[in-house]
């Protein structure tokens, strides 16, 4: 594959992309945020999601962009980042901002991603996606770099098992609210997996949300086991409404805003 066969790592203004962001046993997802995890799912919607990409070689990635901008959500906003945007994804959230990366992507292989990463003058990386879990390789990619020493965050959606990823890893799981239509895909199983260098995300688009996710918060002790961020939708959800009802319910979470969608509004990937 020559390089005009891969994914751009845009680093330009006018180039760069958005800053960031096993299959499971439906048996061990629920819509209830503080319903006990083994709860069965009734509605049937496990069986309906997407079905994760085709199989490939152990080392190989479908890959839909390189880049490197600032991070742009969660405790580490602001910070220089390089991201590896993982191609597919088995959700299909109603705000998905990101809808671009559902597509076939590019196949590297992990060889390939880090040469391409050795480029950016950075050594923190996140994958993101789609969904990077439903890709057995990108397990390989965050070993593969945690033995590098780079700082390796991942960003996943909730739905995925957490346990395989590799415990130097910081985890952001971005378990889904109601308004997303994919909240029965939670595996809150991957609450009993969160360690403190972990944290937990919930983009929230009104007032259910916020009850729903202040509830999971509560009642499967969220902040025993790392920090948790509320982000409000952009364009549904007024950022003050939100800080309001944290301060208002005495919630010790972080309002989290996305910082890209503030520097380049006017950009449809952002930077």
């Amino acid at each position: 594959m020559t390089d005009a066969d891969k994914p751009t790592d845009a680093a330009t203004p006018a180039n760069r992309p958005r800053a960031g962001h096993g299959a499971s046993p439906a048996a061990a997802r629920t819509a209830d945020p503080a319903a006990p995890a083994d709860a069965a799912d009734p509605s049937g919607a496990a069986d309906r999601a997407p079905p994760a990409p085709p199989a490939r070689p152990a080392d190989v990635l479908s890959v839909c962009e390189i880049f490197l901008s600032l991070q742009g959500e969660a405790s580490r906003i602001g910070l220089p980042c390089a991201f590896v945007r993982l191609a597919g994804c088995n959700l299909r959230c109603q705000w998905c901002d990101t809808t671009y990366a559902r597509q076939a992507g590019q196949d590297m292989t992990v060889k390939n991603v880090m040469a391409r990463l050795a480029r950016f003058n950075c050594r923190r990386v996140e994958l993101t996606g789609g969904e990077p879990l439903c890709q057995p390789a990108a397990l390989e990619l965050m070993r593969t770099l945690c033995d590098a020493g780079w700082e390796v965050l991942l960003e996943t959606n909730g739905s995925r098992d957490i346990g395989p990823v590799d415990t130097r890893v910081a985890r952001i799981v971005d378990f889904k609210c109601p308004s997303s239509g994919m909240s029965q895909e939670n595996l809150w199983s991957n609450v009993e997996r969160l360690c403190a260098r972990d944290e937990v995300k919930f983009i929230l688009a009104d007032r259910g949300d916020y009850n729903f996710a202040a509830a999971a918060v509560r009642g499967r002790g969220l902040l025993d086991r790392c920090p948790v961020i509320f982000s409000p939708v952009h364009g549904r959800l007024a950022p003050a409404d939100l800080a309001e009802w944290i301060l208002a319910d005495g919630l010790d979470v972080r309002l989290g805003l996305q910082l890209h969608k503030l520097l380049w509004p006017d950009e449809p990937r952002g930077r």
